[in-house]
């Protein structure tokens, strides 16, 4: 039979432009080249999947900065509110945690896949699986979609089959190629959303610890630049900057700040020029740590230096400041010269971590890049140089940070395709 819409692809965008055309009227298959759908909604959020964010949709648009105009139409027709009402409406609760991210009660990323398969169910699309799509051609009407076992004829395409970051999950950038056969600019794509690598021995010697708050800077390294500390200082602006919880693992860095920070990284041409600039203790002003540990000391020069650090800092981590200042673990408070006292605080306020590069596409949450914002009608999510052709989630060039923003983004350039498809 001849197709109203295909979809091509059955992760989050996939299944709701599926949805969504269906809904309408359209009579809608939808293509996975995978045995079962939604492959990484079950992987997200630790498998808790983290379907929005508790914002509106300025607050989205804003979190994409650059790229966030091009989402106004999408959010229009599927804000975040109305994300969270299409889960609820099929029986999946939502909470709000503290850092504004928007999880299932049950913490359970099934339910949020069940409740789309669900109402895909009920939408009457035709779901067929195990069906890799291997080639697209436009025809005089239409389009002509390729399997190995298989062809379809259908009015119009809805693309929805992510970029390269969690390969294993079968998003490993097919539509590239087709798209870019079809006239249309591929941006280069990049892992974001990934975790550091740095050779760095007392990073990784304090893995597992975790800094509920710290500011992170991409700059370029002293190394690359030559450069004096103080040239540094005036002229070394930061690439990016971002705030949030912070992890040591046995290769690096991780946790959302780290991720954050990452697809600045990948964009840079010299990924090992950079260093990561860390305030372990943004709360607290630089002369404020400076006062506490010259007044402890003061108080009782009996007291071991790691002992009053502790107290601003995980143990591991104030170790590894007086490491870093060449001072022993076992210093007494009496012993905290000035000069000693100003290189912990330089240590807490702004070390720096050499980075190596990052895990790349394997452990990337997004894809950075992809179909070119340029080529796309953003109030319809259409080609601007295929028509009926309609391109929805991570295969455009959109990517977000860390909280629920890439779905969302997913979810509404997903509703508005199947709209207008």
């Amino acid at each position: 039979m001849r197709w109203d819409v295909v979809v091509v692809g059955a992760g989050a965008a996939g299944l709701v432009a599926a949805i969504r055309a269906a809904e309408l009227g359209q009579q809608t298959l939808l293509l996975e080249k995978n045995r079962k759908p939604g492959a990484k909604i079950l992987m997200s959020g630790g498998t808790r999947c983290n379907i929005t964010h508790n914002t509106d949709a300025r607050g989205i648009v804003d979190a994409y900065g650059r790229q966030g105009r091009f989402l106004h139409s999408a959010l229009a027709a599927l804000s975040p509110a109305d994300v969270v009402a299409l889960f609820e409406a099929e029986g999946v609760a939502t909470k709000v945690e503290e850092t504004g991210k928007v999880f299932p009660e049950s913490d359970r990323a099934t339910d949020v896949l069940a409740a789309l398969r669900r109402r895909l169910e009920r939408s009457g699309c035709e779901l067929r699986l195990g069906k890799p799509l291997v080639e697209i051609a436009k025809r005089d009407v239409g389009f002509q979609l390729v399997t190995p076992e298989n062809e379809y004829e259908t009015d119009a395409v809805i693309i929805t089959t992510g970029g390269q970051s969690y390969p294993g999950c079968g998003t490993t950038g097919d539509a590239y190629a087709w798209l870019a056969d079809l006239g249309h600019t591929i941006v280069p794509p990049r892992p974001a959303l990934t975790p550091i690598t740095t050779n760095a021995a007392w990073v990784t010697g304090l893995k597992g610890v975790t800094i509920p708050d710290v500011i992170v800077k991409v700059v370029v390294s002293q190394r690359a630049t030559g450069s004096s500390e103080a040239t540094r200082k005036k002229k070394n602006k930061p690439l990016y900057e971002r705030r949030g919880s912070f992890l040591f693992t046995h290769f690096g860095l991780s946790g959302p700040v780290a991720l954050d920070v990452s697809g600045t990284i990948t964009g840079h041409p010299a990924p090992t020029s950079l260093d990561l600039e860390c305030d372990f203790l943004p709360a607290k002003s630089a002369e404020e740590i400076e006062t506490y540990l010259a007044r402890e000391a003061a108080n009782d020069g009996k007291k071991q230096l790691v002992g009053m650090l502790t107290r601003l800092v995980p143990r591991r981590l104030a170790e590894a400041f007086l490491e870093h200042a060449g001072a022993d673990a076992d210093v007494k408070a009496a012993e905290l010269s000035r000069q000693l006292r100003r290189q912990l605080v330089d240590a807490i306020k702004q070390m720096r971590i050499p980075v190596s590069g990052t895990r790349g596409f394997k452990k990337a949450e997004v894809t950075a890049g992809g179909v070119s914002l340029r080529d796309v009608d953003s109030s319809t999510m259409q080609s601007k140089l295929v028509p009926n052709l309609f391109l929805a989630g991570e295969v455009l060039d959109l990517d977000g940070p860390i909280g629920g923003f890439n779905f969302q983004a997913a979810f509404s350039t997903a509703w508005l395709a199947g709209s207008n498809a």
